[in-house]
């Protein structure tokens, strides 16, 4: 049987990639043809995503995979980060460069819609995790924009592609769930939450938001002369943390999972939303995954701590490379400094060190300015917070868990994986690092009749795929006791 080849454009945080993937006898063989930056640009009113140059970058991508695949290219599946959206008017024209998740106008904002819908309602029906750049939030931070007189149509970015690339105005329900607009437990606009918008901020909701759709809806062909070929355009896990739990190469349903990239996505795939109370008070948040699952798990600020460190190292002339710093983080004593990785003030561009020294000093703790020991403190905080969230996240869900599955870039960060490892006393299996993709690639796959079967047959997929890498606890001289009390004395920091 000859190959078939499908293409992921896979928009994370800070770059973005096509990946071409050619199926074959049961397994996906992955060969990247374009990859581009994807950072925020600053204008005059904030900072906001270059959505037109990212299009042409993706289209640029596809031709080059077209023409990779020897013309046999089926489909094209878009996923990005979550919550950020454009607004496209009646002729289908953006009316502007969409908000960038990071620009800082949803400072307070949460607040101010609490004072009028009480978090607790809506968590009832969202169950998201209280961040500041949510949809809901940057939409009552905007409410006043006059674009919105002439909006025919909100569009989250994967879905704006999507458009762009064959006409149809969808909400695929993954990337939909990041909004806070959704009623995660029907899968459907939220009529509660949309009339209390429309009515105290005056937002044109749920007239924008368009039709929504289950991740392997086939939207329809590419426009015509858009590529060399039509193509087939699927609505993937639009959200690319979505995506990458697709891709998970499990066995089971005892596993926790942590989408390790920019950000660090860790939880659990559940049958059920957890909308208790509880579940509210530690913050955690419902998203939507395929076949009806549900993403549960928690955000914590991820290796993009990590790296602004290095480009803020970088731009001061400091020769600073991943692996060696890696390898001299290695040599630093373990948990001699945890700082709280869900800080907001880690969330914007600057400089990361001064914040994290800040930080340091704030809580009493000493912490040296050089780079492998902010490294080190950085790893260990990320490792200490999977520990937490993991365990917290199995106490509010019942559910028991035997392995703990490292997806995306962090998966080839040893030292992370090995410190995830020892902090929560379990096996970690890292990979694949093209998990977004490949989650991505299976769920078109499957929507063009090359794969059949549910989640745990893709996964199947997903293992023959992959290139995997176990670690076990006990290879640091970090002993459980060491973990208990540096969970002890963050506890109390926070307090």
């Amino acid at each position: 049987m000859s190959a078939r080849y499908f293409a992921a454009a896979d928009l994370g945080a800070s770059s973005g990639r096509v990946i071409l993937g050619s199926l074959e006898a049961g397994r996906f063989e992955l060969s990247q043809t374009a990859r581009f930056p994807n950072g925020p640009v600053e204008e005059p009113d904030g900072i906001h995503t270059d959505a037109q140059a990212l299009f042409q970058a993706v289209a640029g991508g596809l031709q080059a995979a077209i023409e990779a695949s020897g013309g046999a290219l089926e489909s094209v599946g878009v996923d990005t980060w979550g919550v950020d959206y454009g607004r496209v008017d009646a002729a289908g024209e953006l009316l502007e460069s969409p908000f960038h998740y990071r620009d800082d106008r949803t400072q307070g904002v949460p607040e101010l819609v609490f004072a009028g819908l009480p978090a607790a309602q809506l968590y009832a029906a969202a169950g998201l995790q209280v961040m500041p750049f949510n949809t809901i939030f940057q939409l009552v931070a905007g409410r006043d924009d006059p674009h919105w007189a002439d909006a025919a149509d909100l569009l989250l970015m994967p879905d704006l592609m999507s458009y762009w690339l064959c006409g149809r105005r969808v909400a695929e329900i993954t990337i939909a769930s990041t909004t806070g607009l959704l009623d995660v437990a029907s899968r459907t606009w939220s009529e509660a939450t949309c009339a209390h918008l429309a009515q105290r901020y005056g937002l044109p909701v749920p007239r924008v938001l368009p039709e929504l759709v289950e991740a392997g809806t086939l939207l329809g062909p590419t426009t015509e002369g858009l590529f060399a070929k039509q193509l087939q355009v699927v609505a993937v896990a639009g959200h690319d943390t979505a995506s990458a739990v697709v891709a998970i190469p499990a066995r089971g349903t005892d596993f926790a999972f942590v989408s390790s990239g920019t950000w660090s996505l860790v939880g659990l795939e559940l049958e059920q939303p957890v909308l208790s109370e509880a579940s509210r008070a530690a913050d955690f948040t419902n998203e939507l995954g395929i076949d009806g699952t549900v993403r549960y798990l928690k955000n914590v600020m991820g290796l993009w701590v990590l790296s602004e460190s290095i480009r803020t190292w970088q731009a001061a002339g400091r020769d600073v490379e991943l692996v060696a710093l890696l390898a001299a983080a290695a040599t630093r004593p373990g948990l001699a400094c945890v700082l709280d990785m869900t800080d907001e003030r880690l969330l914007s561009p600057g400089d990361m060190p001064a914040r994290l020294l800040a930080m340091a000093a704030e809580t009493g703790q000493r912490l040296d300015a050089d780079p492998a020991s902010i490294c080190r403190c950085i790893l260990d905080s990320l490792a200490l917070a999977y520990r937490v969230t993991i365990r917290t996240a199995c106490e509010l869900s019942g559910r028991d868990i035997s392995v703990v599955h490292i997806v995306g870039g962090g998966c080839q960060n040893t030292l992370l994986c090995q410190l995830t490892a020892e902090a929560t006393g379990l096996p970690v299996i890292a990979g694949p690092a093209e998990g977004t993709a490949l989650g991505n690639l299976l769920v078109q796959a499957r929507a063009c009749g090359a794969l059949n079967g549910d989640r745990t047959a893709l996964r199947e997929v997903a293992i023959a795929s992959s290139e995997l890498t176990t670690y076990h606890p006990g290879v640091l001289p970090l002993p459980a006791p060491q973990w208990d009390a540096a969970e002890r004395r963050a506890a109390e920091r926070k307090a």
